[in-house]
């Protein structure tokens, strides 16, 4: 009974992330499917934008449909992102035509391959939700180090791996990553130690928002309003702030050593 009722909660998270998607672009939203969060714009939100400097030259890898990359154009010099998924990327293309923005250039590419730039290229390199999806994690940091200046930032999102939501899952059989893509997630231990075998030093580390059973009923309330969804939005990273170790994941300031 137990293992049934986790079970269905966990698969509320699941559909709930999906649909939601769907129904910001039934609803009018967006022309395309996108997750609710990304309406948010709020400062935790869009976090790596104070690190975002004027003269800066900035790398999106694995940028998906270059949300975070279109956010970062408007306050530097030059954008460049690159992703597997050439559907994505065209939707990222159109949105920057629509937005008006021209610093930004978006190519395919796979971050487990070799990265098509020259070493020392950039100031930053966005490396958001994705290292998480990688069999070959060390080589893709590895290559973010190598297109970096010296003292370069690597400005990282990863999944924790150890709350209470995901312990419940696992205790009765269930996988208890928050995506089924997922090969790893981390405790802050484990991240900070793979980051310093690739050569990089955490400056900062903190919490993203709270790890809950419901919050796939939280995706579908954004899916019709977009307000609702801004106050339970905040709710959760209300919750991650007092309780750290129930944070989603982390958001990492890495600087090349």
């Amino acid at each position: 009974m137990k293992k049934a009722l986790v079970w269905l909660l966990w698969q509320i998270n699941i559909w709930g992330s999906i649909l939601s998607a769907k129904l910001v672009q039934w609803t009018g939203k967006s022309r395309y499917p996108i997750h609710p969060k990304h309406f948010l714009g709020t400062q935790w939100q869009q976090w790596y934008l104070p690190r975002i400097e004027p003269t800066d030259v900035v790398l999106d890898a694995g940028c998906g449909n270059a949300m975070h990359a279109i956010a970062c154009a408007v306050r530097c010099r030059e954008v460049h992102g690159f992703d597997y998924n050439s559907k994505q990327l065209e939707i990222g293309r159109a949105r920057a035509r629509q937005e008006g923005v021209s610093n930004i250039h978006l190519i395919e590419g796979n971050v487990e391959e070799h990265w098509d730039f020259a070493d020392g290229y950039f100031d930053k390199i966005q490396f958001l939700d994705v290292l998480e999806h990688l069999h070959q994690r060390d080589f893709a940091l590895q290559e973010a180090r190598r297109v970096l200046k010296p003292g370069g930032w690597l400005l990282l999102s990863v999944p924790q791996r150890d709350t209470s939501w995901k312990r419940l899952r696992g205790s009765v059989g269930l996988f208890a990553y928050a995506d089924l893509d997922h090969k790893v997630e981390y405790t802050r231990e484990e991240i900070e130690q793979v980051l310093a075998r690739n050569g990089f030093i955490c400056e900062t580390v903190e919490p993203i928002v709270y790890d809950t059973w419901w919050a796939g009923l939280i995706d579908l309330a954004g899916g019709f309003s977009l307000g609702l969804y801004r106050r339970l939005a905040q709710w959760k990273r209300t919750m991650a702030l007092q309780k750290p170790a129930e944070s989603t994941g982390f958001r990492i300031v890495a600087r090349k050593r």
